[in-house]
């Protein structure tokens, strides 16, 4: 699988990437069984960049995944966390995550938000010893929507520390927004942003960061390529979902004229969703949430083999 260099740091991660919420529970419960064969089966696939967050199933996400890479060679892959959130004990437990957090999973720890520097610092600290491994690649501040201000004057400065003393290799932010990932391209010294949902073939809204991005040397790691679900199939059904909730009309009017033009150029849907974010120079790699063997089989091979003819998407501009 191509590999793509991360700003201008000395990694390089596969052009298509594992996102690990999935086996961390996202929506609906994940069998240990299964998301150990998803990481085996994106293994042997050729994947070797994985992304995982203290958020994702309340830390499930982390073990799972740092137990499923224990035994593999350490430099032969990249693998990024979060910082931002911070996993405390729960004083009032519900029994399941899954309605406060999103995830599938008892809720006996709860989330503190901590943009500060300390609180980077121990976040980090956390996920290294949930994930079993000796480091962290790349460090991502996680959704600062509304600390935004503390986000770039003390979490993003205080990666950039530990990058600097060679503890981590790279410095980044991942949000489901394009505004505040351009903010701190534009004030900080960061290496990379993960845009998850707004560098799609159905929603563009990102271009402003992308063009940014290019200019500084900035890589992006475009996630959330299907759009929650949206380009996921050869053709959108009635019960479609984009961004998180049920898709407008127009929406997926829209996302099905992409699959009739997909089809015309010898592609599906969900091939052209994948290859789409990878047409601009700015993105090194795709990160799609892949919960079992065949999600993954499936997204490398939407990646594999010659490449169709693209020019198409980039003529189709979004509703």
């Amino acid at each position: 699988m191509n590999r793509r260099q991360v700003g201008l740091t000395g990694l390089s991660v596969t052009e298509l990437g594992f996102g690990a919420a999935a086996i961390g529970g996202l929506f609906k419960p994940s069998a240990a069984d299964v998301a150990r064969a998803a990481v085996d089966a994106a293994w042997d696939t050729g994947i070797r960049y994985f992304d995982t967050a203290p958020h994702y199933g309340l830390g499930m996400s982390e073990r799972r995944l740092g137990e499923a890479l224990r035994d593999r060679p350490r430099d032969e892959y990249v693998l990024s966390t979060k910082v931002g959130r911070l996993l405390v004990p729960n004083p009032a437990p519900t029994g399941s995550d899954l309605g406060s957090g999103g995830f599938a999973v008892p809720d006996d720890l709860t989330r503190v938000l901590d943009y500060g520097a300390d609180g980077v610092r121990r976040s980090l600290d956390a996920s290294l010893q949930r994930l079993g491994l000796d480091r962290v690649d790349i460090v991502l501040v996680h959704d600062p929507d509304d600390h935004a201000d503390q986000a770039v004057s003390e979490a993003l400065p205080a990666l950039i520390k530990l990058r600097e003393q060679g503890v981590i290799g790279a410095v980044g932010i991942g949000m489901n927004q394009w505004q505040v990932p351009l903010r701190a391209v534009r004030e900080t010294d960061l290496d990379v942003v993960m845009l998850a949902g707004r560098w799609t073939l159905a929603d563009r809204s990102g271009a402003p960061l992308l063009e940014a991005c290019a200019d500084r040397g900035v890589s992006v790691l475009a996630a959330g390529p299907f759009n929650s679900g949206l380009l996921a199939r050869p053709w959108p059904p009635d019960d479609a979902h984009f961004n998180y909730e049920p898709a407008p009309a127009h929406v997926l009017e829209h996302a099905r004229l992409l699959a009739r033009r997909s089809e015309q150029h010898g592609m599906t849907l969900p091939q052209a969703a994948l290859r789409f974010p990878l047409l601009h120079q700015a993105v090194a790699c795709v990160v799609a949430g892949l919960g079992s063997p065949g999600h993954v089989r499936s997204a490398a091979g939407w990646l594999a083999g010659p490449v169709p003819d693209v020019g198409w998407m980039q003529e189709v501009a979004t509703p």
